[in-house]
């Protein structure tokens, strides 16, 4: 399985981004090879539409989970028609490391 977090950096030292669509790494681990993959989120500093720009690319990664601080209004909608569950962490201060040593539990 593909997990999507947002992410501060691109680093495992990096902090959780509170923001999805305008965070500045999105990382996808995968849970079976245990494999980590940064991508820098090209929505960033969009004007407009990142929310669903931010979506496309971590669906076009096929990730089955997002998990991020807080999503926007227009989002779930376009998740749940996807089927790419939402998890909300309001740690900021939780590294990458340790998010993905929470989901290998």
């Amino acid at each position: 399985m593909k997990i999507a977090i947002t992410s501060t950096g691109n680093s495992h030292d990096s902090t959780l981004d509170q923001r999805f669509g305008r965070c500045n790494f999105f990382v996808v681990y995968d849970t079976e090879s245990k494999s980590t993959e940064f991508i820098p989120n090209p929505g960033l500093n969009a004007e407009e539409g990142a929310g669903p720009a931010s979506v496309q690319l971590v669906a076009s990664r096929n990730v089955n989970k997002i998990v991020s601080g807080e999503f926007g209004i227009k989002i779930k909608p376009l998740l749940d028609s996807l089927k790419i569950q939402m998890i909300v962490l309001k740690d900021s201060e939780k590294k990458i490391s340790e998010i993905i040593e929470m989901l290998n539990h």
